[in-house]
């Protein structure tokens, strides 16, 4: 796969997948920039090469409509003042007026699409609409980690018609971080895996057997694999379908091994709200009606001493519902203690990555993955359509 350095971009136009899904108020106006600014290298790259920049992205989940809530307008006017110029957005993303705004480029402007999902063609991965887009460019790059793990127009389709392809710096960084921590690993490696499912997660968590040393399981999905041993959850969440499927990991775990740690004590509540009765109890002790939120005091520092000497570690998931404040202590001590750690510590996902922005620890993270979905994907084992593509 080639890099964005290796290709030579002058007077060319290079069009560039980016993930600019940007959340917004109820005015429009963005609140939340990083994507955008983790982006800049590229595109200030390319503009520095004299190529013509063309810029594509989604914006929410419009489903193939064009809905003015979804408009990449305020995000243009961002992206202008963020690189200092003037950014032109396209009415469409294909068509004859955007064609004709693209032969007008000089050597240096910007034009941005406006969203590709306007179109059902682009999540369809339709040949014809990806025909469209590829015939804008001369070079393509991928700078979207955080959708390059689906097979759409503007990832995979694009990429398969243009001869000129290559990563952004953003990708590139991605998969270079994801391949020492899996790959090439220092050890120990130790994998913490949270969120809510084991269903979600399990590809994840069987091919991370095959490369950890010790996997912390927390969160919601960590009650199946209790209950799986015979402790009773309570109310909590927990995945009946899964029980055999929890008890197998935990024999192959120990076959293979691998040291893995579940929850001791919990902070459980009587409803799931911000204003419940809440208690802490031991893994034994849970009430009958009521639901572990988060995990208590006891697995923190179990946790903490299960990543003590940690070389590597990656991390995927909160220890409990950390957005309300009576059930985000356990996963704020996991920041702290990562945050700490001298290992190579790499994040992914939404909620862990803002988790360790509410911990205040993002400084301390080597490295915080901008793609939950495409992150799960690598952490599976598998190939990233995306990525294949430019190959």
């Amino acid at each position: 796969m080639k890099g964005i350095r290796d290709l030579d971009l002058t007077n060319k136009r290079v069009l560039v997948r980016v993930d600019f899904n940007v959340p917004m108020d109820e005015h429009g106006a963005i609140t939340d920039d990083i994507r955008m600014k983790m982006a800049l290298p590229t595109l200030k790259y390319i503009k520095e090469q004299q190529a013509k920049l063309i810029v594509c992205s989604h914006m929410g989940r419009p489903k193939g409509r064009r809905v003015a809530a979804f408009s990449l307008a305020p995000v243009a006017a961002h992206l202008g003042s963020l690189l200092e110029c003037s950014v032109t957005l396209a009415p469409d993303c294909v068509g004859a007026e955007v064609r004709a705004l693209v032969d007008q480029l000089s050597s240096g402007e910007v034009l941005l699409l406006e969203n590709l999902r306007f179109h059902p063609q682009e999540t369809n991965n339709d040949p014809e609409f990806a025909a469209q887009l590829a015939e804008l460019a001369e070079v393509y790059i991928n700078d979207a980690f955080a959708v390059s793990h689906r097979d759409h127009a503007s990832v995979s389709g694009v990429a398969e018609r243009v001869a000129e392809k290559g990563a952004g710096f953003l990708l590139q960084k991605e998969i270079d971080y994801f391949n020492k921590a899996m790959e090439m690993p220092v050890r120990p490696l130790v994998a913490v895996i949270g969120g809510a499912k084991v269903s979600s997660k399990i590809g994840a968590l069987e091919n991370m057997l095959d490369r950890v040393d010790r996997m912390i399981i927390g969160g919601a999905m960590a009650n199946t694999f209790l209950k799986a041993q015979g402790v009773d959850m309570g109310a909590s969440l927990v995945e009946e379908d899964l029980l055999e499927i929890a008890r197998q990991f935990v024999k192959k775990a120990e076959v293979k091994e691998v040291k893995l740690y579940l929850p001791v004590d919990f902070v459980v509540a009587d409803s799931f709200s911000e204003d419940a009765m809440t208690r802490h109890v031991t893994f034994r002790d849970i009430p009958k009606s009521w639901i572990a939120l988060d995990i208590g005091p006891a697995t923190s520092i179990y946790f903490q001493e299960a990543l003590a000497g940690a070389k590597t570690i990656v991390w995927n998931g909160p220890m409990g519902a950390f957005e309300m404040d009576p059930f985000a202590r356990g996963t704020m001590a996991l920041c702290h203690v990562i945050g700490a750690s001298h290992a190579l510590s790499i994040t992914g996902g939404g909620d862990s990555n803002a988790a360790v922005k509410k911990a205040g620890e993002s400084k301390n993270i080597s490295y915080m993955s901008t793609g939950g979905g495409a992150f799960l994907r690598l952490m599976e084992g598998k190939s990233l359509p995306g990525v294949e593509a430019l190959k």
